[in-house]
């Protein structure tokens, strides 16, 4: 079993390699009815408030991700966001976020968690890039062994 300080440390290594501002990865647990996700790791975080975000299968980023076990990319918030709607994506205002690409996290042929690289200033997660975070989650991190498909 890996510890938490394993995931920090891949995650530093992950933003650093793939040049972003800011990542993080939400892990699935189970809920009353459904499950909760929350962002367990962060790198380049402007603050800790991240870890307060719950979000259900289907609502937020992660949420979406999770539940389609589809990648999610948003390359400007401000563009693409209408600010009525800025709710639903609250890790994009309290990271300052502008531009997000999230992936699924494979474990056994089951999303169990999500990955998100972010930019605050200008910069824009491109289609290629969204598929190198794509590329990296399938590497695996931690327990999570990226496998999409077992065969049997």
């Amino acid at each position: 079993m890996m510890n938490k300080v394993d995931y920090q440390t891949r995650i530093d290594q992950i933003r650093a390699a793939l040049g972003y501002d800011f990542m993080s990865l939400a892990f699935a647990e189970p809920a009353e009815y459904d499950y909760a996700i929350r962002w367990k790791y962060a790198s380049g975080n402007i603050s800790d408030r991240y870890k307060r975000i719950v979000l259900q299968s289907g609502r937020g980023i992660a949420g979406i991700v999770f539940k389609t076990g589809k990648p999610f990319l948003i390359p400007s918030v401000k563009l693409m966001v209408k600010p009525d709607s800025l709710f639903n994506y609250p890790i994009t205002k309290l990271e300052n976020l502008n531009s997000i690409g999230a992936v699924p996290m494979w474990n056994d042929a089951r999303v169990a968690g999500v990955l998100l690289g972010g930019f605050r200033g200008d910069r824009q997660v491109t289609a290629d890039m969204l598929h190198e975070l794509e590329e990296t989650a399938r590497g695996g991190i931690g327990d999570l062994n990226g496998k999409e498909l077992l065969l049997s």
